[in-house]
C-alpha cells in the first residue's frame, strides 16, 4: 500500500498558513477545524509544519500564552516528507523514528496532502482486516478430503 492510497480515501482538504502569521491565528484555525497540524507555505513552497507539539512547547516557554509569537518562531522548519509513491511501511518507520505525527506529501515541489499517524495506522489495520477476511474465506472453502483418499503419512 502507498501514500496515494491513503490520500485517495482521505480526500484533499489542506490547511496551510504563512510563516509570518501570528501563532494565535494559526492555533485558532487548528481549533476551529479540529486539526492537529498546519502546513506552513511561503511563495508556494513548503517551509515547515506546525503541530500542537510545537504550540504546546511555545506556550510553556512563553509563560502560558502565545503572546506576539509568529508561526515561524515555533514551526518545525525541517519536517519529514514523503511522496505519493512512498510505501506505508516506510512512512510508518519514518514517523516512528522521528516521533512525527504528521507528514506532508510532496510530488516534486507540489503539496499533495498530509498524512497523520492515525491515517497510517488505520490503513494498516484496514489492510490486515481485509487480509484476515480473505484467509478465513480461503480456509472455509478448503476442500474436504473424503475418507480413505488421504495420502498415507510417512
Amino acid at each position: 500500500m502507498k501514500v496515494s492510497d491513503i490520500l485517495r480515501v482521505k480526500g484533499s482538504t489542506l490547511f496551510t498558513a504563512p510563516p509570518e502569521q501570528p501563532l494565535a491565528e494559526a492555533v485558532r484555525t487548528m481549533a476551529d477545524h479540529d486539526i492537529g497540524s498546519l502546513v506552513i507555505m511561503s511563495h508556494g513552497h513548503l517551509v515547515g509544519m506546525l503541530t500542537f507539539r510545537e504550540v504546546i512547547a511555545a506556550i510553556v516557554r512563553n509563560d502560558g500564552g502565545v503572546g506576539k509569537l509568529s508561526v515561524r518562531s515555533v514551526m518545525d522548519d525541517a519536517p519529514l516528507t514523503c511522496t505519493p509513491e512512498t510505501e506505508i511501511d516506510e512512512v510508518r518507520r519514518m514517523m516512528l523514528g522521528r516521533h512525527a505525527r504528521y507528514m506532508p506529501v510532496l510530488d516534486q515541489l507540489t503539496l499533495m496532502g498530509v498524512v497523520s499517524f492515525y491515517d497510517v495506522a488505520k490503513a494498516v489495520v484496514d489492510g490486515q482486516d481485509f487480509e484476515n477476511r480473505m484467509l478465513k474465506a480461503y480456509i472455509r472453502d478448503w476442500p474436504v478430503e473424503e475418507e480413505g483418499t488421504a495420502e498415507p503419512k510417512l
